[in-house]
């Protein structure tokens, strides 16, 4: 049995209106990356398959139920997106929805690198234990949320704050996304690597190597035993920095908007994290 050919007209006008709605679409994703906004669309997904699996059993009551289930959650989402919206509205009328600015994304790392590798050897002086997060392409929201919500800009008198003993906040990560701090006391995996982490690193430490397991955060990590800076990064802990200068180099290495210049360094977080031999048992003893 041969079924009857199916006419198919593609015009131009087919062509550009597919590339538009996945641009659009694309940049959407884009814009709720790493919040909230992720799980509220997959629970609307999972309303949209119960309602198609409904009308074709022909199940009239849960059909109906769903249909008025997902008209009210229709009419709610302009206030459950409120953040996204504003913030995509806003790039749209600075013209930066479609465009992306590479100066500006590079003088922004390059500020958050030169903050963040001061407040470390600032840290490490004062003897006091620290785990800074910055959040690359994977979204950090769920471990935002597991801490204190800051939302705060990024500064050295801000991060020595957040990390004195006497803080309430200095138990934890602090999650740092471009200039902004998102969060502050965040509680981050441990890792089981034994591989990746020697025996007689602190939970810190496991802490940091557990988190750049599961995505593509770097970690910089000060121990309050020793007062030694490391990072960690794919899942690995890098030997002790013992130069601020050096730190700076390594993150640029690390943070997306600058691989252009890790490529011209030669790799040097590679060298770092594989080539350079283990830590002294001396070095490696890094309770915190």
């Amino acid at each position: 049995m041969s079924w009857p050919p199916i006419p198919i007209h593609f015009t131009v006008t087919d062509a550009i209106d597919i590339v538009a709605t996945s641009v659009l679409t694309y940049y959407l994703l884009l814009l709720i990356r790493g919040t909230r906004a992720v799980q509220i669309m997959l629970g609307l997904f999972v309303l949209v398959v119960i309602l198609a699996v409904s009308n074709l059993l022909h199940l009239l009551v849960l059909a109906t139920v769903m249909q008025y289930l997902l008209l009210g959650t229709a009419v709610g989402l302009p206030i459950v997106f409120q953040p996204e919206l504003r913030r995509g509205l806003e790039q749209l009328g600075r013209g930066r929805l479609f465009v992306r600015d590479r100066r500006a994304e590079d003088e922004v790392a390059a500020e958050q690198i030169r903050i963040v590798a001061h407040a470390g050897f600032v840290l490490a002086r004062q003897r006091l234990g620290a785990l800074i997060v910055i959040e690359q392409q994977t979204g950090l929201r769920e471990y935002v949320e597991s801490g204190t919500a800051l939302d705060a800009r990024l500064s050295l008198d801000l991060v020595l704050a957040i990390f004195n003993k006497t803080s309430p906040l200095h138990d934890g990560a602090a999650i740092v996304r471009d200039l902004l701090i998102e969060g502050a006391a965040c509680f981050l995996p441990l890792s089981d690597n034994t591989l990746a982490v020697d025996r007689h690193v602190g939970t810190r430490h496991r802490a940091a190597v557990g988190l750049t397991e599961q995505t593509d955060a770097v970690v910089v990590v000060v121990s309050e035993e020793s007062g030694l800076v490391s990072v960690a990064r794919a899942g690995r802990l890098s030997v002790p920095i013992d130069d601020e200068e050096r730190l700076r180099r390594v993150l640029s290495a690390c943070i997306r908007p600058t691989r252009r210049a890790a490529k011209a360094e030669g790799g040097l977080l590679a060298n770092l994290l594989t080539r350079v031999p283990r830590a002294q048992p001396s070095q490696e003893q890094l309770r915190t």
